[in-house]
């Protein structure tokens, strides 16, 4: 009788205790800072920080590049959702093929090279010491998923445009793949990188100068390269080397003007290389909303002066990791000629077009990038929700199943299996809720795609 007494007098208590530390952590739930008894800096709300994620998947954080730090965008222009957050299911061990379209002097080939050598595959491309090329093939098979100039050469010739590589990529690979996979529909993603355009065309100007040429390129459009009197030659002989830079630019013909806009237009829109059709003005037009659409609907762009930006945008539209962290090189030969403002303003005027389609590309990629960024957060936000929600039931468990413990050495029996039916029904319930927060919706980029 003695010791029946004591043994409920010390379970008063001890019930006690565990039933303030129980209604404690329902009130105060760990990892959080709604009760604070430290100063009043503690209770500070801090800012999430994207290194969180983006350290974990690619190996660096956004602190290594203080040059690239999220700016304040001023939005120009109607972009849609589809538009900004843009993902791809890039299935590599399917049909699908990633097509770079490589614009001259925009630092094409040193992200062509990270394409071929610092991504992070099952089936690495195989890349031979000496040889340009390399073999991108999928895990298993001899089709190549990458149509590049370091994996298939300019298959579509030299620094084939939009126009070009339309009509030319899928026959190309159809013939490529043609003893394995005939007639067979795939996927294709294209994909490019642009340079601010008074940078751009100073650099080509200083490649010129130097006695480079792109002069086999074929400019295919509607099926046949344009005549002399369409694309007058800029120079005779050889090459232009040693060219000045007030020659370089009084070539109305010059290939290097609006480049980009060029590149990336739908030619046939405006009679390919016949102006007789249209007035200047005009062919601007059409040409700069042409490529504005198909920038707009590619898979992904990147910007030269943003190459961390574009690795991390490039990562999250494809699912692919790279292996090193892209490097930003701010000394340039661009940078390097000493040409004063007014040549830039006039440079600048020259491009016209392709200043405002960098203007237009600048402000959806920053939009892309900030769009990445908040799904990144808002899903590391869940994942913390639930680890935390997960860490707090164990620790219910163990309080509840310590008490039972206490209770039934107290002669107390009776509750015992209504408490632990009400603890499975509320872990159904946070199963349930996570499940329905977790539920996103995807969207379908089918129509984005062009498809053969």
């Amino acid at each position: 009788m003695v010791e029946e007494k004591f043994n409920r007098l010390f379970f008063i208590p001890i019930a006690a205790l565990l039933f303030f530390m129980i209604c404690y952590q329902y009130v105060c739930p760990a990892d959080s800072n709604t009760c604070s008894f430290t100063g009043e800096e503690d209770r500070t709300p801090r800012r999430f920080s994207s290194s969180t994620s983006t350290s974990s998947s690619s190996g660096y954080s956004d602190s290594q590049y203080p040059a690239e730090a999220d700016p304040e965008i001023d939005s120009k222009f109607n972009f849609t959702a589809r538009d900004l957050d843009r993902r791809v299911d890039f299935d590599i061990n399917g049909d699908d093929v990633i097509v770079f379209l490589h614009i001259q002097k925009t630092g094409g080939t040193t992200f062509g090279r990270h394409l071929v050598k610092n991504i992070d595959l099952e089936q690495p491309c195989d890349c031979m010491p000496g040889q340009r090329k390399c073999t991108c093939h999928r895990p298993g098979k001899t089709e190549s998923w990458l149509f590049s100039r370091f994996s298939t050469g300019w298959s579509c010739g030299l620094h084939a445009d939009w126009t070009e590589l339309t009509n030319c990529v899928p026959k190309v690979m159809s013939k490529r793949d043609k003893k394995n996979t005939p007639r067979r529909k795939r996927n294709f993603y294209y994909i490019t990188v642009l340079r601010d355009p008074v940078s751009r065309y100073l650099s080509e100007w200083k490649h010129v100068q130097r006695g480079a040429t792109w002069k086999t390129a074929a400019h295919v459009c509607d099926g046949r390269p344009p005549t002399s009197d369409e694309l007058p030659a800029c120079y005779a002989g050889e090459d232009w080397a040693g060219v000045a830079l007030a020659d370089f630019t009084a070539c109305a013909s010059n290939l290097a003007n609006n480049r980009q806009v060029r590149m990336l237009a739908d030619l046939s829109l405006v009679g390919c290389y016949n102006a007789t059709g249209a007035s200047e003005p005009q062919r601007g037009r059409a040409l700069l909303a042409s490529a504005k659409a198909n920038l707009r609907r590619m898979a992904f762009f990147g910007l030269t002066e943003f190459q961390r930006k574009t690795q991390y945008l490039f990562e999250g539209t494809f699912g692919l990791r790279f292996l090193r962290a892209f490097t930003q090189a701010n000394n340039t030969r661009a940078a390097s000629t000493g040409v004063g403002e007014e040549v830039r303003r006039r440079i600048a005027a020259l491009n016209a077009l392709d200043v405002e389609l960098y203007e237009y590309a600048r402000e959806l990629f920053q939009r892309r990038y900030r769009t990445q960024r908040q799904r990144e957060r808002a899903e590391e936000r869940r994942r913390l929700r639930r680890r935390r929600w997960q860490r707090e039931r164990r620790q219910r468990k163990q309080y509840r199943s310590f008490l039972s413990r206490v209770w039934r050495r107290g002669g107390g029996e009776e509750g015992e299996e209504e408490e632990e039916k009400e603890e499975d029904e509320e872990e159904g319930r946070g199963e349930m809720g996570e499940e329905m927060g977790e539920a996103t919706t995807t969207e379908d980029y089918s129509s984005q795609v062009v498809r053969w």
